[in-house]
């Protein structure tokens, strides 16, 4: 059984609370079922993290404003390339079996961006996995959870969920052909892409916003 924080910690992961959405200590501890003791703790763990930011008496999601979100992609940009280097070393061969078989089986939710998501995030922890490198795994695990803070998925971008696939195609093929180069230019040019993607979507959220104040 999961305790608090990994449950609200998922909550958040999957959209049920969003940025700026406000966490009640009482209405979380019915929801999943718990006392309100643990809910507590594991408010104050999440706001510790950052996850969670005060807003006078109430804790809300945290939200990433630019700056963040450019400093969490350059973070995330050499961790993910690293991965993939040392996954093209030493990724048995189960496991690009896998990686591949991932991404083949991805296409048939190219329909879904929210289970795009979801099998994004799979992939990209099988990398990590595959990098056989514990310290790393665990680093980049913080990166993909403070992901859970921005508003929207890339993946919901027309088009982007199909470019993405074939992005992860050459990732794997680059690991499976064991070349450590080609599998960290193939990651950083996926994570580029996405980067860019998503300040494309930014701006005209930012665009849109101003229009309808202007109303």
């Amino acid at each position: 059984m999961k305790d608090a924080y990994s449950l609200i910690l998922s909550a958040i992961d999957n959209g049920t609370y969003r940025p700026g959405d406000r966490l009640v200590e009482s209405e979380l501890a019915e929801r999943f079922g718990v006392s309100r003791t643990p809910v507590r703790e594991a408010l104050q763990r999440l706001e510790t993290q950052s996850m969670l930011t005060r807003d006078g008496r109430s804790l809300i999601v945290s939200a990433l404003d630019h700056n963040q979100l450019t400093e969490l992609y350059a973070v995330r940009t050499e961790l993910e390339a690293l991965a993939a280097r040392l996954a093209a070393r030493h990724a048995s061969r189960e496991e690009v079996r896998v990686l591949g078989a991932m991404v083949e089986e991805d296409r048939e939710i190219l329909d879904d961006p929210h289970a795009l998501a979801r099998a994004n995030r799979r992939f990209h922890h099988q990398i990590h996995l595959a990098s056989h490198n514990r310290y790393l795994v665990q680093q980049l695990d913080i990166v993909h959870r403070t992901m859970a803070l921005m508003a929207h998925s890339s993946l919901a971008v027309p088009g982007r969920g199909e470019d993405s696939l074939d992005e992860h195609r050459a990732i794997v093929k680059s690991i499976a052909a064991g070349n450590p180069d080609e599998a960290d230019a193939a990651l950083r040019a996926h994570i580029s892409l996405a980067y860019e993607t998503r300040l494309r979507q930014g701006a005209r959220d930012w665009a849109a916003t101003v229009e309808q104040e202007r109303q």
